[in-house]
């Protein structure tokens, strides 16, 4: 009993490893829009926020019987942040003069939106989905969403950087995610049509003259 029970742990343990080996990169980069933390550099409350997702979803590991673990570990993180910063307010308004302190991408956004803009954009999530998980209305999920694009349109981060995050599908780690212009959710990605070449110059045309 004790000998299959070790198998268990050890071959858990060996699915798990390689799972977080894949995942890990990509619910990183979900939790530190999710905090506002500056990039390329320490994020601890990021790393919390995922460590605390990753040990929930090993915890269930073996009773999630077909459910993909990084559908479930997303849900655990989406779930804590929701909890934790629902509430959060806004920072105030600094004074004229004063330089914005050091923060991430979506740093100007509430935590609601900044939870709804990950799901929908950055994860892929459907609107039902998202609405279904934040226990929100279909339409406050898609009002949230639309407002926190064109705020972050409106004022684009410092450096001329476009849009904060790729329009991409909720897949497991193992499989590329498309990455596209953002564009408002529900509504077709029209690409800006580029200017018609102009019109090639006539051939120069050649007279004969008549030999002598």
């Amino acid at each position: 009993m004790r000998e299959r029970r070790a198998a268990q742990e050890r071959r858990r343990a060996r699915e798990f490893e390689a799972f977080v080996a894949g995942a890990a990169g990509r619910l990183l980069r979900a939790a530190t829009l999710l905090t506002a933390e500056p990039e390329g550099q320490p994020a601890p409350a990021a790393e919390r926020l995922l460590t605390l997702a990753l040990a929930r979803t090993y915890a269930v590991w073996d009773r999630l019987r077909g459910e993909d673990p990084y559908d479930r570990a997303r849900q655990e993180m989406a779930a804590h942040f929701a909890h934790s910063a629902w509430r959060a307010r806004l920072p105030r308004p600094l004074r004229p003069g004063t330089p914005p302190p050091p923060g991430g991408l979506l740093e100007r956004l509430s935590p609601q939106e900044r939870l709804v803009l990950v799901l929908r954009l950055y994860e892929g999530v459907a609107e039902e989905q998202t609405a279904a998980q934040l226990g929100l209305p279909a339409e406050r999920v898609h009002a949230l969403c639309l407002r926190a694009v064109g705020h972050m349109r409106s004022k684009p981060p410092p450096g001329g950087a476009g849009p904060p995050v790729p329009v991409g599908e909720a897949v497991h780690p193992a499989r590329k995610v498309r990455d596209v212009p953002a564009s408002p959710p529900d509504s077709p990605y029209v690409p800006e049509s580029s200017p018609p070449a102009p019109p090639a110059p006539p051939a120069p045309r050649h007279t004969e003259t008549a030999a002598p």
